[in-house]
C-alpha cells in the first residue's frame, strides 16, 4: 500500500445562511480547522421563492444565485481574516438546505450548523434543517447556538 492510498483530506463543512449561528459555526470550524489541518467548505444554498398557491412576483433582476455567491464570500473573508492559515473552500448550491448539506456531509469529518433558536413552540411548527441534518447526516453534526 503505498502513501497516496491511505491519504485523507480532512473536511469540514460548514452550513451557511448568513445567521449569527451559521457564523459562530463557521468560526469555530475555522478554529478547529488551524489545529487539525482540515479544509473548511463553506456551503450556502438558494432556491426560487415559491408561493404556495399564490402568485409570486419576481423583479427581472433577482437573482438568488448572485445573493447567496455574496454572502458566503462575505462570510468567507471574514473567517479568513481571523483564521489567515485555514483552506476555505466557498460553494453555492441551488436546493434545499437542509438536504444539500447531508449530501455534503459524505466523507466529511464533521458538519457543522448553526441553531437559530427559534424556541420551543416555533421549533415544532417550523422546518429545522439543523434537526434535520443531526439525523440524516452522514458524519458527526455539531450545532452551535450564537452567543446572546
Amino acid at each position: 500500500m503505498t502513501t497516496a492510498t491511505v491519504e485523507r483530506t480532512h473536511r469540514t463543512v460548514v452550513g451557511i445562511d448568513g445567521s449569527p449561528g451559521s457564523l459562530a459555526a463557521l468560526d469555530w470550524a475555522a478554529g478547529s480547522a488551524e489545529s487539525t489541518g482540515a479544509t473548511v467548505v463553506a456551503v450556502a444554498t438558494w432556491s426560487w421563492p415559491r408561493g404556495f398557491g399564490q402568485t409570486v412576483l419576481i423583479p427581472g433582476d433577482h437573482d438568488p444565485a448572485a445573493d447567496t455567491g455574496a454572502l458566503v464570500r462575505e462570510a468567507v473573508e471574514g473567517a479568513r481574516r481571523r483564521h489567515p492559515g485555514v483552506e476555505f473552500v466557498p460553494m453555492v448550491v441551488e436546493g434545499r438546505a437542509a438536504d444539500v448539506l447531508v449530501e455534503a456531509s459524505r466523507g466529511a469529518d464533521l458538519l457543522a450548523v448553526g441553531s437559530r433558536g427559534h424556541g420551543e413552540i416555533a421549533g415544532l411548527l417550523l422546518s429545522s434543517v439543523s434537526e434535520h441534518c443531526a439525523t440524516n447526516a452522514h458524519s458527526p453534526v455539531l450545532v452551535i447556538r450564537a452567543a446572546p
